[in-house]
């Protein structure tokens, strides 16, 4: 009996380690050939998700320690300072620009500006979402495309929060984007949040379909939970 038990432990340790070792490790530099759409999306997932999530979660612990002061009227060097930053001027501006929005909607822009995270930019920058450079101080890549005689530069990070991070931020700061902030803030869906996404490409509304029908068709919104 004894032996019986000892040689099924040892068949059901050969098979998690069989199991395991068939498990990919995915690095962003590096693209697999002749992949799959199954396995370009599993490699993606693998690879956004950990550092989104992880951003997300003390983006939405800042914004809750924030509101708690601004409740308590505690740390207004803090909270002056954050207004400056996000160029707002009331409390409320403030919350709204530090509310995070969710998950699902920054996956699926990660998937359409990284081509499913094999794109030029994101192998060779971190640059997950497209950001251009308007600086030549800061770290950056030439796009391989012109427009006209100008060379279109985009961001160089250091690693994928560094990127996240930037795009977070990026929509949070800017007037553009106000409106689709404050729907954010308000708890709306995230395909009608992404209404306010239309300036975010030349395409405009064909844009924002897209982005709807990618978190509709990928179950996106699972990783709002």
């Amino acid at each position: 009996m004894k032996n019986l038990v000892t040689i099924l432990l040892l068949i059901s340790i050969a098979t998690l380690t069989s199991c395991f070792a068939k498990e990919k490790h995915y690095t962003v530099s590096v693209v697999p050939k002749k992949m799959t759409v199954q396995e370009k999306k599993k490699r993606f997932f693998a690879l956004l998700v950990p550092p989104i999530e992880h951003v997300h979660k003390q983006l939405q612990k800042q914004y809750e320690e924030v509101k708690k002061d601004i409740q308590n009227h505690t740390h207004h060097e803090k909270i002056t300072a954050l207004k400056k930053k996000y160029n707002v001027k009331t409390d409320e501006e403030l919350l709204i620009a530090l509310k995070p929005h969710p998950m699902s909607i920054a996956l699926a822009q990660a998937a359409m500006e990284s081509a499913w995270g094999t794109s030029r930019f994101f192998r060779k920058a971190n640059n997950i979402f497209g950001v251009w450079s308007t600086s030549s101080k800061q770290k950056r890549i030439a796009a391989s495309e012109k427009r006209g005689k100008k060379t279109i530069w985009v961001r160089k990070f250091d690693n994928l929060d560094e990127a996240i991070r930037q795009y977070y931020f990026m929509l949070s700061a800017s007037p553009r984007y106000r409106a689709f902030k404050k729907m954010n803030y308000e708890g709306k869906p995230a395909t009608e949040i992404i209404k306010g996404l239309k300036y975010y490409s030349e395409r405009g509304d064909a844009y924002v379909q897209e982005l709807r029908s990618m978190i509709r068709y990928n179950k996106l919104t699972k990783y709002d939970k």
